[in-house]
């Protein structure tokens, strides 16, 4: 018999109810890994992929734990589940809902479904374009279009980029590496302007960091509008690897059967227990909003001390320039076995690091002091 959603959160009740409320910090994971660091360590301080370091939160690690026993079933009785608590909470209804193995799939799905068309697709530069390499390879070319000097979105510049063969147009928002918010009315503009021509997908993986509300209120209207959503970050569950689209009805029909061979068919039974308890533990979210603001403030102090500027973050990471760094900052994380990045952009020598907890970004300013 197929569980409804208000069943299957009563279950999740019942089964935390008595558990009490554990220190919040004993939930960074893993404990010993991440929160007590020597330099001869072999595990490193991630600060490289941004991460949660507290999730799973435990509600979900509750609601996985107790759904393992089900892996030998398929997903049906909780697939509608997951789908109707998403659709409450963006307000829309189950129909403009999509549900993948991460958000990366989701990308995916859209690039092959462009890519038969050829032509080409627009995205700012730096952005995240972990895909692009994707899309070029199936016959999309990629126009890119430089942030302003204070590393925004250049909408005015990526609508002027638009042309007869543009396919699609990629909006980090929050960006993806600077950390810089795109002004919502003029985001909202951008949108119904540029989806006359093209399609508009907008990637949110960051948002729940911000206040901003999400443009996914917009897609009942707009057939050429692709919201992309994760548990990955603030919900904590980037290895558990579930996102999904918020769509017009008849555009999540068309990802759905023509692209899909089993619509949201490819998230296991622990993931969605661990996405649908994740919603409900409003929380945890909330504590890890602020832990990574306070976090992200000290590190944001820490660096300006070192004459590094920062771009200001609406992030769990921060964007800063190397140019006063007169020390070899990556050699000294290596050294100190803590996982960075790399330059982003050669001029200003801009490179990016992940907000982890307090303990680990004191670690980080220790190590490059």
């Amino acid at each position: 018999m197929q569980m409804n959603r208000r069943n299957w959160l009563r279950q999740i009740g019942l089964v935390t109810a008595g558990l009490g409320v554990a220190q919040f910090n004993a939930f960074a994971l893993p404990p010993t890994n991440h929160l007590t660091f020597t330099p001869t360590d072999d595990i490193p301080v991630r600060l490289s992929s941004n991460e949660n370091p507290y999730g799973p939160s435990p509600l979900a690690r509750t609601a996985m734990n107790n759904s393992i026993n089900n892996s030998n079933r398929y997903t049906w009785n909780t697939t509608g589940d997951l789908i109707s608590a998403i659709a409450q909470k963006h307000n829309v209804t189950d129909d403009n809902i999509l549900i993948g193995a991460g958000s990366t799939e989701i990308i995916d799905l859209v690039i092959h479904s462009f890519a038969s068309q050829k032509g080409n697709f627009i995205t700012a530069n730096p952005s995240y374009t972990s895909w692009a390499k994707t899309a070029e390879k199936s016959g999309l070319k990629k126009i890119s279009v430089p942030v302003t000097k204070d590393k925004q979105h250049d909408l005015k510049a990526m609508l002027a980029a638009i042309d007869m063969d543009t396919k699609l147009i990629y909006v980090c928002n929050p960006n993806n590496p600077t950390g810089t918010l795109c002004e919502n009315a003029e985001l909202i503009s951008f949108i119904k302007e540029a989806t006359k021509s093209t399609t508009v997908m907008v990637d949110e993986a960051y948002l729940d960091y911000t206040n901003q509300p999400s443009v996914s209120n917009l897609v009942t209207d707009n057939e050429n509008l692709i919201v992309v959503k994760t548990f990955s970050k603030i919900y904590g569950l980037a290895g558990a690897r579930i996102g999904y689209a918020i769509a017009h009805k008849n555009t999540i029909n068309h990802f759905g059967d023509s692209m899909q061979t089993w619509a949201n068919g490819s998230v296991g039974v622990v993931s969605r227990a661990g996405a649908i308890a994740s919603l409900t533990d409003t929380d945890f979210v909330s504590q890890c909003y602020s832990k990574n603001e306070a976090a992200r403030k000290y590190t944001v102090e820490q660096l300006a001390q070192l004459n590094i500027a920062c771009i200001p973050s609406h992030t769990n990471f921060i964007y800063f320039s190397l140019t006063n760094y007169k020390k070899d900052f990556f050699n000294l994380l290596k050294s100190n076995n803590i996982q960075g990045t790399y330059i982003y952009e050669e001029e200003g020598k801009w490179t990016r690091i992940t907000v982890g907890t307090l303990d680990e970004m004191q670690q980080f300013i220790t190590a490059i002091k």
